[in-house]
């Protein structure tokens, strides 16, 4: 064989060991930069997800132990109304059907 020949040869053999080192195996260099976007995407998550659940938290708390808190729940859950206050009650505009008065009874 020539010398350019076992150059050659030997020139793809390192490329080819170059290439293995980097890329082969079971974890190549993709491979991890793909597992660590992935680690930093669920990072994200945990941090945003412990936020909502402290917000929860204080949000029980209140709940639990603040009267203002549990009076606004009653009045827009339930409807709740005080003694003394008058409520008015809004409806949609009246349809063709709702306006008739009833069919008289026989």
């Amino acid at each position: 064989m020539a010398a350019w020949g076992r150059r050659a040869v030997t020139g793809a053999a390192v490329g080819a060991v170059l290439y293995f080192a980097v890329e082969g195996g079971e974890w190549g260099t993709v491979a991890l930069m793909r597992q660590r976007a992935h680690a930093a995407a669920r990072a994200d998550t945990v941090t945003r997800l412990g936020r909502t659940v402290d917000s929860l938290e204080t949000y029980r708390k209140q709940v639990l132990t603040d009267p203002a808190t549990q009076e606004r729940i009653a009045r827009e859950q339930f409807g709740y109304v005080k003694k003394g206050e008058l409520v008015y009650k809004l409806v949609g505009p009246a349809t063709r059907d709702s306006a008739r008065p009833p069919a008289p009874r026989r």
